[in-house]
């Protein structure tokens, strides 16, 4: 699969599973299953949209894919070559993320011109001073800021300045994948469109590749070709982004969707909100078999014995859930 010179997946994910340990008792030792099971890839030049609640292990997967966190079994491909165990030094420059929180992820003590122009050297991309500078205005135009801002210092900025500080970070280097872990939902709503915009507005000019993290599955729809759920670590759902939104077969799913505002007032009174009962089970000591089995509303006996294979049902469409196999 990996190795068709035809493939145009850019990332490949095998049975990728994230567990963290932690202490539970004077002794003993236990795990929490962040990330279980997961498999997809991602098309070169194409936006994946992961959505779910939060701590369903959106963020710990799109951290482990470009190794922030080393994975504790499967396999990541990157553009067909096995990365899991690799030195990432040379991918580095290729992936990238944007941070949720803009003022956590910037030093207080650098200069934005520092923070943008860190990683350019480390990866040695000026050769000269002036070339170094003039990068960093580029940069910063870019994004929307001001050359004069290079030699200001992140406090200076409101969260929607500081984020596109980020972004300017993130594209410094010329990657080709960018991880965006919820960029907007520290953001006003007001900035968030901007934001939104700016990213799509990138990724046609610069050819990019996005793995694009939110729980609010309204925003992914607008900017995703593709969507992926997850629950409790497990990817439950995964199709055109179109497609699920008219056609959601995982009972999960259909919970989020939903939930999402309608503008229209007549059509909102009659529709069905689906409230799901009971509250998330412990990634520390999840649920057997199927992990939504005790808040959905459509469990028989065997979600809670076999764990259903995440396959595909439909063209492009994959689901893991018993009902399919009616």
């Amino acid at each position: 699969m990996s190795d068709n010179p035809n493939n145009n997946n850019l990332i490949e994910i095998i049975n990728l599973k994230k567990y963290f340990p932690i202490k539970t008792g004077f002794i003993k030792k236990s795990n929490v299953q962040a990330v279980e099971d997961v498999s997809f890839t991602i098309r070169k030049g194409e936006t994946l949209g992961l959505v779910g609640e939060s701590g369903c292990g959106k963020t710990t997967l799109g951290r482990t894919i470009i190794r922030l966190h080393q994975p504790t079994s499967g396999q990541i491909f990157y553009g067909g070559t096995d990365i899991t165990h690799v030195n990432m030094m040379p991918y580095r420059r290729k992936m990238q993320i944007i941070f949720q929180d803009p003022s956590a992820s910037l030093n207080p003590r650098m200069t934005v011109g520092e923070i943008v122009g860190e990683a350019l050297e480390i990866h040695k991309l000026c050769n000269s001073k002036k070339d170094y500078t003039d990068r960093i205005h580029s940069l910063l135009s870019q994004v929307g800021l001001n050359t004069e801002h290079a030699n200001r210092f992140p406090h200076e900025f409101s969260g929607g300045q500081q984020q596109r500080i980020g972004i300017a970070r993130a594209i410094s280097v010329e990657p080709e994948f960018i991880v965006c872990d919820e960029p907007i939902s520290a953001l006003d709503v007001s900035i968030q469109s901007q934001i939104v915009n700016m990213l799509e507005e990138m990724q046609s000019t610069l050819g990019l590749t996005y793995l694009f993290i939110a729980h609010d599955i309204s925003v992914v729809r607008h900017i995703s070709n593709r969507i992926g759920v997850m629950y409790l670590g497990n990817m439950v759902e995964l199709a055109e982004s179109f497609e699920l939104s008219r056609h959601a077969l995982h009972p999960y799913t259909q919970t989020l969707l939903s939930a999402v505002p309608v503008p229209d007032p007549k059509l909102s009174r009659n529709r069905k909100r689906i409230v799901l009962e009971g509250d998330i089970p412990s990634p520390l000591n999840p649920p057997t078999g199927c992990r939504f089995h005790t808040r959905c509303p459509y469990a028989m006996p065997i979600c809670s014995e076999l764990i259903p294979e995440f396959k595909e049902v439909e063209k492009d469409h994959f689901v893991a859930c018993h009902l399919m196999d009616k």
